[in-house]
């Protein structure tokens, strides 16, 4: 073990000087606990790392003695570096590492009293599932009705609490697996412990127990006099049990340092909880609240436009970012007709951007889900503009997507067996490898499509019983909805395939956290085909959007999501779909009330703050739903940026939302709304449509004008339905 040299490196701790005086105070900031509200962009990673290598030069701690937690490896190894550098010297011995590596270090020293053995085995997420699936089987649970992936999920979540079996109430399972999850739970623990196996959620469950139990007090003593010092990075990503263990540890010497920004705390869907941060100094009284302020990432305009969305959150701490820079440009707001208008609209604003000298890699999409990237993957494509989905695949790529356009193809040409292949089981229909196997010899045998060869088995006794029903209802369901491709529309049918096959329900009955966004894709899917005259031009575009890769640059435009962008920064971000239901995320307001809509809030503000210069919002006036147009709000987070740091984009003949009535009277109206909002109601339009007059529209065809307001008209039209619209887009009928 290297040790550190006795006499401190850089007696004059000159690294200091590079410091502004609320890092520096962070920094020096050495004894009890200390909390640092760390904003984005104002130096976090400086702060940590001049901390880290300050205890060392200083003799505070030698690096065994110092706990320092990550939350990924990329970090942890980024940390180490910054500090040998500092120091110009490597350093070894301490603890540095993520929660669960440290955690996992900590079990092997003391794995006998959990029941195992040093050399235990980590098991990955398919091989937690396939034990679960076992104990299930055996205890007759049904795992069609009770995916293991969904029981394990709720188990996960008792083990991030730090709950084990014998802590956790009946009123904790409640009614999930039939009132048997408890059981389960206990059965998959010793399961583990036969198999001398952990999954991740043990290896802090486990360290925890033996800290708690008195019987072994003495573990947790000797870890507690060890770390005179405890540090640990993104304080507001933590959940109950890492919280537990962080101040187990740290209550010895108190001299605990938690860096984060309760304000990007947006992963509580995942068990991350904010009250940890909140309640930092109620758990360490005393503790010493340093707060970074100055962003050296964005302009002015930028910030104030995120310190102003943020601040209507009730559950924070409470800090205002600022520059010392050039205040930059105020941040765009930019009404659309509908998405396919949006997607056009940002990549006329990538290209205005390139010829400005941006480069692609330095601009960024941010959606809220990831159905949105269909629109701009498809429009980019269009465009050449070049590309990549991060933190997830592309649309087409996706497996509801795929499957949803395999049964298309075999529809369209019953002899793509690679088509045949993906849908024969899914959704599960009983039907075995050993079936599949047989079709495929006779379709070797008889030269043939695997769709002809099962015909030809199905007039004969080779199949029997269920599976030969299943597989027969199978090839008439096919054979009709060709027959119904030729009566209606490609866009009814594929609604009609995925309800009747079963495709939809299976995707409904699923509990797991992904079930929610493959039904949103299936949504999106339906809405592409209403862009295409025919199935047979909607199948060949697929092909060509997924062979559109040609050469890879790494100067591309990034698509992600809000969650997947945070840490990331760019020259331009583009924010669209920021409308009531979409962002915020009604489900994710529905499930969990006022702190689903401040996290919703704080992926606001996370989204603002990864833009540099330029940030540009954008909201549909009209969203395609499953085939059919639904009119949209503009969110409320809009009404929440402050007017004297963003701009209202208008052009002529472009439709601008009406806002919420609820928010907006007209004597309480904003004023940088007012261009969206418009005046009162009147009589007549201004190019002089009013109430009673038939009208026509391109997208929705005949109508009856009900109400005019300026120049927007509320129509009722024959086939689509109500609708608001630009008075401009119509013409007397």
């Amino acid at each position: 073990m290297n040790m550190m040299m006795n006499a401190p490196v850089h007696s004059n701790f000159s690294y200091l000087e590079r410091l502004n005086p609320a890092q520096r105070a962070a920094v020096e900031a050495l004894d009890g606990p200390v909390l640092v509200l760390a904003g984005a962009g104002t130096g976090k990673t400086r702060v940590l790392t001049t901390r880290l290598g300050h205890l060392l030069a200083t003799r505070r701690a030698q690096p065994w003695e110092i706990l320092a937690v990550t939350f990924t490896n990329k970090a942890a190894a980024e940390m180490k570096r910054r500090v040998a550098e500092m120091l110009e010297q490597p350093v070894e011995g301490w603890w540095l590492g993520t929660f669960h590596s440290l955690a996992a270090r900590m079990l092997r020293q003391h794995a006998e009293i959990a029941g195992l053995k040093p050399n235990f085995t980590i098991l990955d997420e398919d091989d937690q599932i396939r034990l679960l699936k076992q104990l299930m089987e055996t205890e007759n649970i049904d795992v069609k009705k009770w995916p293991p992936r969904l029981l394990l999920g709720v188990i996960q979540k008792w083990k991030d609490k730090g709950l084990t079996p014998d802590q956790v109430t009946a009123d904790d399972a409640g009614h999930i697996a039939d009132g048997r999850l408890l059981p389960l739970y206990r059965a998959y623990q010793g399961r583990l412990k036969i198999l001398n196996a952990c999954d991740f959620g043990d290896l802090l469950l486990h360290v925890l127990t033996i800290f708690r139990d008195p019987a072994h007090a003495d573990v947790l003593a000797r870890y507690q006099e060890r770390f005179k010092y405890v540090m640990v990075d993104e304080y507001q990503d933590t959940n109950t049990g890492q919280y537990l263990w962080l101040r187990l540890l740290a209550q010895k010497h108190k001299n605990i340092c938690c860096v984060g920004d309760d304000d990007q705390s947006i992963y509580g869907w995942r068990g991350a909880d904010i009250g940890n941060i909140l309640k930092f100094e109620k758990d360490f009284p005393g503790a010493k609240i340093v707060r970074l302020e100055q962003n050296y990432r964005s302009t002015q305009h930028i910030l104030s436009a995120a310190n102003g969305v943020i601040a209507h959150n009730k559950g924070r701490l409470g800090k205002e970012l600022w520059s010392a820079g050039d205040p930059g440009d105020k941040v765009t707001i930019r009404g659309v007709w509908d998405g396919m208008q949006e997607a056009a609209a940002a990549a006329e604003m990538i290209e205005d951007l390139q010829r400005r000298g941006v480069p692609l890699r330095e601009i960024a999409v941010l959606v809220r889900a990831a159905h949105q990237t269909r629109a701009f993957e498809e429009r980019f494509i269009k465009e050449v503009i070049p590309h990549k989905v991060l933190a997830g695949m592309r649309f087409y790529e996706r497996q509801e997507i795929r499957d949803a356009i395999a049964y298309l193809r075999l529809i369209a040409q019953p002899d793509d067996d690679m088509a045949f292949e993906r849908v024969i089981n899914m959704p599960k229909r009983g039907i075995g490898g050993a079936t599949v196997a047989k079709i495929h010899v006779l379709a070797r045998s008889r030269q043939t499509s695997l769709h002809n060869a099962l015909g030809m088995m199905l007039e004969t006794d080779e199949l029997t019983g269920k599976t030969k029903e299943r597989l027969k209802s199978f090839m008439e369901n096919l054979a009709r909805w060709r027959v119904l491709l030729r009566e209606m529309s490609h866009v009814e049918l594929a609604q009609i395939v995925l309800d009747e096959s079963g495709y939809t329900a299976m995707w409904l009955a699923d509990k797991s956290p992904e079930a929610a966004g493959r039904l949103e894709n299936l949504k999106e899917f339906v809405n592409a085909l209403n862009e295409f005259d025919s199935l047979d031009m909607f199948l060949e575009h697929v092909s060509l959007v997924m062979d559109a890769d040609g050469e890879t640059t790494d100067d591309q435009v990034s698509i992600m999501t809000y969650h997947a962008a945070k840490g990331l920064e760019f020259d331009a971000v583009i924010l669209p779909g920021w409308e009531e239901g979409l962002f915020p995320n009604q489900r994710a307001m529905d499930e969990n009330g006022l702190a689903g809509l401040e996290e919703e809030r704080r992926l606001a503000y996370v989204g603002i703050t990864r833009a540099r210069k330029r940030a540009a919002i954008f909201y549909a006036a009209n969203r395609l739903i499953y085939g059919s147009w639904a009119s949209s709000l503009p969110s409320r987070f809009i009404d929440e940026l402050p007017k004297d740091h963003v701009e209202v984009a208008t052009e002529t003949g472009l439709y601008q939302a009406q806002p919420r009535r609820q928010d907006f009277s007209p004597r309480n109206r904003p004023a940088h709304l007012a261009e969206i909002a418009g005046p009162a109601p009147s009589m007549e339009s201004e190019r002089g449509f009013g109430p009673g007059d038939k009208v026509f529209h391109e997208k929705f065809g005949q109508g009856t004008v009900v109400t005019a307001d300026g120049d927007k008209l509320d129509i009722k039209f024959d086939h689509a339905g109500r609708k608001k619209v630009l008075d401009s887009f119509i013409r007397k009928a």
